[in-house]
């Protein structure tokens, strides 16, 4: 974890709250210090937004397949592929095709 480029994510963001990249880019940071569940929330947020964020969802769907939630995995997975295919971004869907289909579909 790098807690001065954290800092420096956090000051940003104090100047440009909405800004979708700084605040995806501070989850990431949440993540590499294991902070799983304010990042998944935050991550969970830039999902919901309009235009959803797409690479969001694969991003949790990364962190919840570490974490052993592999169905709240797919599911994520499975939203994010509708998502990028809506906004017209097949390679982002081709990489949450391919998580999916290596934690297999069930569910």
């Amino acid at each position: 974890m790098n807690l001065a480029r954290r800092a420096r994510i956090e000051a940003m963001l104090l100047e440009e709250p909405g800004d979708v990249f700084l605040r995806y880019s501070l989850a990431h940071e949440m993540a590499s210090a294991q902070e799983f569940e304010p990042c998944l929330q935050l991550l969970g947020q830039l999902c919901e937004e309009l235009p959803p964020y797409v690479p969001a969802f694969f991003r949790s769907a990364q962190i919840l397949v570490e974490l052993d939630r592999i169905e709240s995995a797919r599911e994520f997975l499975r939203s994010g592929i509708e998502t990028a295919r809506t906004q017209g971004d097949l390679h982002a869907a081709a990489e949450m095709s391919e998580l999916l289909s290596e934690l297999g579909v069930r569910g």
